[in-house]
Protein backbone atom coordinates (compact mmCIF):
# COMPACT_ATOMS: atom_id res chain seq x y z
CA UNK A 1 0.00 0.00 0.00
CA UNK A 2 1.56 3.43 -1.35
CA UNK A 3 1.06 6.39 1.20
CA UNK A 4 -1.91 7.95 2.64
CA UNK A 5 -2.20 11.30 1.13
CA UNK A 6 -5.39 12.56 2.61
CA UNK A 7 -6.45 13.31 5.92
CA UNK A 8 -8.86 9.77 6.51
CA UNK A 9 -10.80 11.09 9.36
CA UNK A 10 -11.93 14.57 7.53
CA UNK A 11 -12.59 12.24 4.18
CA UNK A 12 -14.86 9.99 6.43
CA UNK A 13 -16.53 12.48 8.52
CA UNK A 14 -17.70 13.91 5.31
CA UNK A 15 -18.59 10.60 3.75
CA UNK A 16 -20.81 10.24 7.26
CA UNK A 17 -22.31 13.53 6.98
CA UNK A 18 -24.22 12.10 3.97
CA UNK A 19 -25.26 8.80 5.54
CA UNK A 20 -23.02 6.81 4.23
CA UNK A 21 -19.84 4.69 5.45
CA UNK A 22 -16.59 4.44 4.32
CA UNK A 23 -14.55 1.29 3.09
CA UNK A 24 -10.38 0.69 3.95
CA UNK A 25 -10.39 0.68 0.06
CA UNK A 26 -12.09 3.77 -0.43
CA UNK A 27 -9.35 5.74 1.60
CA UNK A 28 -6.74 4.01 -0.64
CA UNK A 29 -8.49 4.65 -4.01
CA UNK A 30 -8.88 8.17 -3.20
CA UNK A 31 -5.47 8.78 -2.12
CA UNK A 32 -4.37 7.38 -5.56
CA UNK A 33 -6.88 9.97 -7.50
CA UNK A 34 -4.92 12.55 -5.44
CA UNK A 35 -1.11 10.97 -6.53
CA UNK A 36 -2.23 10.60 -10.09
CA UNK A 37 -3.68 14.45 -9.98
CA UNK A 38 -0.06 16.02 -8.65
CA UNK A 39 1.41 13.80 -11.12
CA UNK A 40 -0.04 15.13 -13.80
CA UNK A 41 0.24 18.88 -12.73
CA UNK A 42 3.79 18.01 -11.73
CA UNK A 43 4.07 17.57 -15.58
CA UNK A 44 2.01 20.09 -16.55
CA UNK A 45 4.03 22.72 -14.54
CA UNK A 46 7.38 21.54 -15.44
CA UNK A 47 5.95 21.77 -19.62
CA UNK A 48 5.45 25.44 -18.66
CA UNK A 49 9.12 25.69 -17.61
CA UNK A 50 7.66 26.52 -13.63
CA UNK A 51 9.11 25.29 -10.66
CA UNK A 52 5.57 26.08 -8.89
CA UNK A 53 2.58 24.20 -9.08
CA UNK A 54 -0.49 26.37 -9.78
CA UNK A 55 -4.27 25.96 -9.24
CA UNK A 56 -4.15 26.05 -12.94
CA UNK A 57 -2.05 22.86 -12.73
CA UNK A 58 -4.60 21.00 -11.51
Amino acid sequence: MAEILVVQSKIRDMIKAQGCSTSADAIDSLSAEIERIVKKAIERTKGNGRKTVKGQDI
